[in-house]
């Protein structure tokens, strides 16, 4: 064991190296040895359809007003109304209303640089309806398989209580720990239940998604992790009806470094993600895709397997990535602190907690506030 330890603080490789190691050890892990197997907004391209509204008191849908729809949507304490022209959100035009009963928080806001024009912008109090919304399903709660380059994988599924096809739902995935499978997130073996708590606290506004990884980890070979959730965004947002300026990603170990890779490759695909106890083990963090994505971290002070200071790497690449500055403000719940400067819309949330490499009981209300805040 210290050997594997040390191999950590030598080189990126070797760490890498170590996660797969540890596998099926479960060093990473806490939970059960089961063997079972939001688009974000863009910024200057978004377009507000030819009669401008509001999505919520201040909501934008990039560099031109969304309209919401023909009803009223909420975006903070003010009920913003629109016109009937429908505003062009989410990624790459798809069509998103500011009704169907999305709610927007305090304030909504479309980002704040210039992402290019391949994108739709698509603010906190904006919706963007997948092309599942108003067809039927054939998808139902429970383990499924897809192929990806064919390979089979392994996901398990779970839809809201009473899934109404014409409401646009958050898409969540959660991504287990070396050692863990699906069914542990899944079944909630370690913090606050299933899917880390979220999916009680979600209250049925939310779809969730357990991925099963290759040999009980995420080490994205060859870009197979990442390939693996694209098949599963395409799949869920042709067949269900999910809210693509609303898709998030969570982690503990090497599910929170899973989420750091989709962080850095998907940041134009997924609004938030909320790693913890991470590194950039599962690819590096090298992607181009210069998309700011809002996130939220936890890491343990004295953790001997994933070290702080490779957690500190990881956190500082989507400081870059998100353009904030090095001062922080508290926030709820101590320690955790907010960076300033960020462009409004991606904050970056970092929880350094008295503890060693386990996942941060605290975390699960916060989390959840963090994710549905946007």
């Amino acid at each position: 064991m210290a050997r594997l330890l040390v191999s950590i603080a030598q080189s990126h490789q070797r760490k890498f190296a170590l996660l797969v190691g540890l596998n099926a050890m479960a060093l990473f892990g806490c939970g059960s040895q089961s063997s079972s197997g939001g688009g974000t907004g863009g910024t200057t391209s978004g377009t507000g359809g030819t009669t401008t509204g509001s999505g919520g008191a201040t909501g934008t849908g990039g560099s031109a007003s969304g309209t919401g729809g023909a009803a009223s949507g909420t975006g903070g304490t003010s009920s913003g109304t629109g016109g009937t022209t429908a505003a062009t959100g989410g990624r790459g035009g798809t069509t998103a209303t500011g009704g169907v009963g999305g709610t927007g928080g305090a304030k909504a806001t479309g980002g704040a640089g210039a992402l290019g024009g391949a994108t739709g912008a698509a603010g906190s109090g904006s919706v963007s309806p997948s092309a599942g919304c108003g067809t039927a399903t054939t998808l139902q709660s429970g383990r499924a398989t897809i192929d990806v380059s064919g390979t089979s994988r392994e996901y398990i599924l779970a839809l809201p209580s009473g899934y109404d096809a014409s409401h646009p739902y958050r898409l969540i995935f959660a991504f287990h720990w070396s050692g863990g499978t699906d069914d542990d997130v899944a079944s909630g073996t370690i913090i606050g239940g299933p899917y880390y708590g979220q999916q009680s606290r979600s209250a049925g506004s939310a779809i969730f998604v357990a991925p099963n990884g290759i040999n009980m980890g995420w080490p994205n070979t060859g870009g197979q992790d990442i390939a693996f959730v694209k098949a599963m965004v395409a799949l869920f947002e042709s067949s269900l009806c999910v809210d693509q300026a609303r898709i998030f990603s969570l982690g503990f170990s090497y599910g929170g470094m899973m989420s750091d890779e989709i962080g850095t490759e998907m940041g134009d695909v997924f609004r938030a993600i909320a790693p913890m106890s991470d590194a950039c083990y599962s690819g590096g963090c090298k992607a181009t895709n210069n998309h700011p994505i809002a996130v939220w971290m936890a890491h343990g002070d004295s953790d001997t397997v994933v070290p702080i200071a490779d957690g500190m790497t990881a956190r500082d690449k989507f400081l870059a990535k998100n353009g904030c500055g090095t001062q922080t403000t508290p926030v709820t719940p101590s320690p955790c602190v907010q960076y300033q400067g960020c462009m409004p819309g991606y904050p970056v949330t970092w929880c350094e907690f008295s503890g060693g490499h386990m996942p941060w009981s605290a975390a699960p209300d916060p989390l959840w506030a963090f994710f549905s805040q946007f």
